[in-house]
């Protein structure tokens, strides 16, 4: 959860709020962190995380679920479970920003198992991954994935099992970006992308929330990442810097 409101439940909340859903959400980690950055991450026991999401789930009928920030190999396997056992409701998992480099041996481990976990387990429980290019270019450059016989690293996350895959500021020609959405049988959207203000916070949860509110809401896929992109670049337009630290998303001031 992050304690500044940039993102996580409480932005999500918000985002759901705007487009007519109601939202409730299960903690995958404390956060210590401001709008500048996060200073320490304390993830919940996958018991305690198991407990709270099956806790909503079996009280409500809940139209769709938003993954993220799954921080440790456990969280994702607990995640995952549940996705699976909740497989008629759509999953749209944020990967979110390019990841800072592990500060040790140990950290690099867990990061690896992590991504491990999360591509083997959770992503074949996907309706939607929302992820931004440059997270993919870095996985394909460090070696993180084998995109194998795949045309692009898109496509292997598709084979890997993800229903559904949106790249965010992906190069079309030098200078040019857009927003890709890659589906079944091949289907390709191109859709617009605006470059974030500076100093912006992460814009790929707005879009997230955004897409699972109106999939909850009854849109199919493509229609829904549509007005989620459209709705979250509303919200990033009118971005406001509250600290020191990074810009935050209006997500009230939104349409």
């Amino acid at each position: 959860m992050d304690p500044s409101g940039a993102d996580g439940l409480p932005a999500d909340a918000v985002t759901c709020a705007r487009l007519g859903c109601h939202a409730v959400g299960a903690v995958t980690a404390l956060t210590v962190q401001d709008t500048a950055g996060i200073e320490d991450i304390h993830p919940v026991s996958p018991e305690l995380l198991d407990d709270q999401a099956r806790c909503l789930l079996e009280d409500m009928p809940v139209q769709a679920i938003k993954m993220g920030g799954l921080y440790t190999a456990e969280t994702a396997s607990v995640a995952a479970q549940i996705a699976a056992d909740y497989s008629q409701v759509p999953l749209v998992l944020h990967l979110g920003q390019r990841a800072r480099p592990p500060a040790d041996a140990v950290a690099e481990d867990e990061a690896g198992d992590l991504l491990a976990a999360t591509l083997e387990l959770v992503l074949p429980q996907t309706d939607l991954l929302v992820i931004e290019h440059l997270r993919l270019a870095q996985w394909q450059a460090d070696g993180d994935i084998d995109i194998g016989e795949a045309p692009t690293p898109m496509h292997a996350l598709l084979s890997a099992g993800a229903q559904w895959v949106l790249a965010l500021g992906s190069p079309q020609r030098p200078g040019h970006y857009a927003n890709l959405l890659l589906g079944p049988g091949g289907q390709t959207h191109t859709l617009p992308w605006q470059a974030p203000p500076d100093r912006n916070s992460d814009t790929g949860g707005v879009a997230a929330a955004a897409i699972a509110a109106l999939l909850a809401r009854g849109l199919d896929m493509p229609e829904a990442v549509r007005q989620g992109l459209a709705h979250a670049e509303s919200c990033v337009a009118a971005s406001f810097l509250p600290g020191m630290g990074r810009r935050i998303p209006n997500r009230i001031s939104a349409p």
